[in-house]
């Protein structure tokens, strides 16, 4: 399939899509309501449209991992006051997607930290994409807007009673990834690189690779408590059985398509032989089983389209 520009509309967004800002603009999100949930200790999950958002709330105020979309700024901030009246003092992107820092310019009497990519991605006009059927063009984002405390590999935030560990995940959903820990409530928000709406998209246009988020969830499980509270980039709040199950799916299809270079097969005969059929049940609206392959492929053989992956310090 030709790569085309995404038009994600709102049920996109609310079951795992992404988009511009300037698209997302033109969306209503006048029906989108916030719904706080209480995860452990002092960390909340506000779900509306766009990417999964974590609250730390308590005396020394607010800190929240993603934004979501700029429209959506207003509700947040309500939401955020209808558990505690206590002012936002920092945001954490955990990489540069629009649905996940779209609320960055609204908010941005907070501080904003990210990972020096997501900085980087922010300040330029980028297009992002699995390297095939899936891209969208991301515009620059004001200065107001732009993470002004960044990290090569690791931040902590000491708020509320918490170490707020955001840990560097190279080349995962993108090159500019973080994994946000609370240890005190024992939470992680995983970003991108965990969802739960089936078959990831995974930016490769802008440093992504498959076996990239394979690696960082190994490495984040191994490093976190057994009965750590998940909370994905989109979907319902999860396990670490969940991510384990999901980071199988990753290396399976990943050894499929593999398989089928090894045996000189085209990406189109791939896609013909549906190489990835014993794992249909991921196959969703937004990342079907096609476009699956065809990152993996594209993941496999270097090939990729949009910007030059930012280089990793």
């Amino acid at each position: 399939m030709a790569a085309a520009v995404l038009s994600v509309g709102l049920s996109s967004a609310l079951s795992g899509g992404f988009g511009n800002v300037a698209l997302a603009q033109n969306q209503d999100f006048s029906k989108v309501q916030i719904k706080v949930t209480p995860v452990a200790g002092s960390v909340y999950l506000l779900e509306g449209a766009g990417g999964n958002i974590a609250a730390s709330v308590g005396d020394d105020g607010i800190v929240i991992v993603d934004d979501q979309f700029a429209p959506l700024a207003d509700k947040i901030r309500a939401a955020l006051k209808g558990v505690a009246d206590k002012p936002l003092r920092f945001i954490i992107n955990t990489h540069y997607h629009a649905d996940h820092t779209g609320g960055n310019l609204p908010l941005h009497d907070a501080t904003i930290v990210a990972h020096d990519n997501v900085r980087k991605r922010l300040a330029a006009d980028t297009k992002g994409g699995n390297g095939g059927g899936l891209s969208f063009d991301q515009p620059a984002s004001a200065k107001e807007a732009l993470p002004i405390v960044t990290f090569s590999r690791d931040v902590t935030l000491h708020v509320n009673g918490e170490d707020i560990h955001a840990l560097h995940a190279p080349s995962g959903h993108t090159d500019g990834d973080s994994i946000v820990y609370f240890t005190k409530s024992n939470v992680v928000h995983m970003g991108d690189d965990f969802v739960t709406y089936g078959f990831p998209f995974v930016d490769i246009a802008a440093g992504g690779s498959v076996r990239g988020m394979a690696k960082a969830l190994e490495e984040a499980l191994a490093r976190l408590p057994a009965d750590v509270k998940v909370i994905p980039g989109h979907g319902p709040i999860s396990t670490p059985a969940d991510v384990r199950a999901y980071v199988k799916m990753l290396r399976d299809t990943t050894a499929a398509v593999e398989k089928a270079l090894k045996a000189g097969q085209s990406l189109e005969r791939m896609k013909a032989e549906k190489v990835l059929a014993s794992w249909e049940k991921y196959s969703g609206d937004f990342v079907n089983s096609d476009l699956f392959i065809e990152t993996l492929y594209n993941d496999l053989t270097g090939k990729k389209s949009g910007a030059p992956a930012v280089r990793h310090n």
